[in-house]
């Protein structure tokens, strides 16, 4: 037991020194972590994330495609992809095996622009829809959410939710596709029954 905290001890001593080398601004970087063009990332202030996450962005812009606010928490094997925008909020807390992306293989919301099944989901364009997760929010463990989706503030998305539209604010949401089941009354600082 002494010799595993012992071990721990050094593993996130060697973490904090390579966060405050590389990512200043950062709280804690838990190793191994795979970033992807990381200068089209803002990492905002006091990030903290688990192991194995992979952080991405794309474009063809020289601008900033993926954007932390400050105190974001990110457990472990948290995966986000910005292709065109992804926006997290402040103090936004994420479980872990969390998938985040605004970006998908193609278009299929019925319309001409619609992407054929004969051709190989590789092939297809790729089709990209701003995600935000606004301020306060908790994503729960395996919560996947899709392009073009807003989280609003204060929201929570119960552990295995997939998020495919917009949830409003101070709501816990569940299931796929996820639907919001209590909202917050402010009156009676309950969270009640949505009927």
């Amino acid at each position: 037991m002494i010799k595993r905290s012992f071990l721990n001890f050094i593993y996130i001593s060697f973490c904090f020194v390579y966060t405050k080398i590389f990512f200043k601004k950062a709280r804690l970087i838990r190793l191994p972590i795979d970033i992807r063009n990381k200068h089209k990332i803002d990492f905002g202030s006091n990030l903290t994330t688990g192991k194995n996450c992979r952080i991405e962005a794309y474009g063809s812009s020289k601008n900033i495609n993926l954007t932390f606010g400050s105190n974001v928490e990110l457990n472990d094997f948290v995966h986000i992809t910005a292709s065109n925008r992804v926006i997290i909020g402040n103090n936004v807390l994420m479980a872990s095996k969390i998938y985040i992306s605004d970006t998908s293989h193609g278009s299929y919301s019925g319309n001409e622009n619609d992407s054929d099944p004969n051709t190989p989901p590789g092939l297809r364009l790729l089709h990209n829809s701003e995600v935000i997760i606004e301020d306060n929010v908790w994503l729960g463990e395996s919560v996947t959410v899709l392009p073009g989706v807003v989280i609003g503030k204060g929201t929570i998305v119960g552990a295995n939710s997939v998020v495919s539209r917009n949830l409003p604010c101070f709501v816990i949401a569940v299931g796929a596709p996820a639907k919001p089941i209590k909202k917050y009354n402010f009156k009676s600082q309950k969270w009640e029954n949505i009927k």
